[in-house]
């Protein structure tokens, strides 16, 4: 019978912690708060899990800083999430918010704005025919839905339009920051 079916601990838990990690963080970068969660769900006492963790941080295996910087880089790139979407997902992750305002404040503001106007420009094609006041939900429920502000999106999204020569002005303006 396995130790999850028993409800048991480890004979040693200090290893089995040892072990949960590595192998956790062999797969993939993990912060310290998803760590703990998992040697708690195996069981393993706090006090050990905290020393299996402080020891790791110590000597370098679990960074939520570095976890936290390639995170947003990544996901910026890769998805086109803006600050407050990485801001949540990196929350959501157990980063402490220190950590993920420094690592969300690593983009730039012209770097937000130049990627969300690369996703409007992708989607762009793809509304054409619809009434332009359609594409604008469409394409701001878009952005919106990675994170970026009100703003931000309408304004990308009415330059964009513009460049196609659709004019907006008898579209409601958006609600401000």
């Amino acid at each position: 019978m396995t130790e999850r079916a028993t409800g048991k601990r480890p004979a040693d838990p200090e290893a089995a912690a040892r072990e949960l990690c590595l192998r956790l963080l062999a797969a993939s970068p993990r912060t310290r708060a998803q760590l703990a969660d998992a040697l708690r769900r195996k069981s393993i006492p706090d006090e050990v899990a905290d020393r299996v963790l402080s020891r790791f941080t110590d000597v370098g295996l679990i960074d939520d800083e570095a976890f936290a910087q390639a995170w947003v880089q990544s996901r910026h790139a890769g998805r086109g999430l803006a600050k407050r979407a990485l801001a949540a997902e990196l929350r959501r992750r157990g980063v402490a918010d220190d950590t993920v305002s420094d690592a969300v404040e690593s983009l730039n503001p012209g770097q937000e704005e130049a990627t969300a106007r690369t996703l409007v420009d992708r989607r762009l094609r793809a509304t054409r025919g619809l009434d332009p006041a359609k594409r604008t939900r469409r394409l701001v429920g878009l952005l919106a839905r990675k994170g970026y502000s009100p703003a931000l999106s309408y304004r990308v999204v009415k330059e964009a339009l513009e460049e196609e020569g659709v004019t907006l002005e008898d579209l409601p303006a958006p609600p401000l920051d």
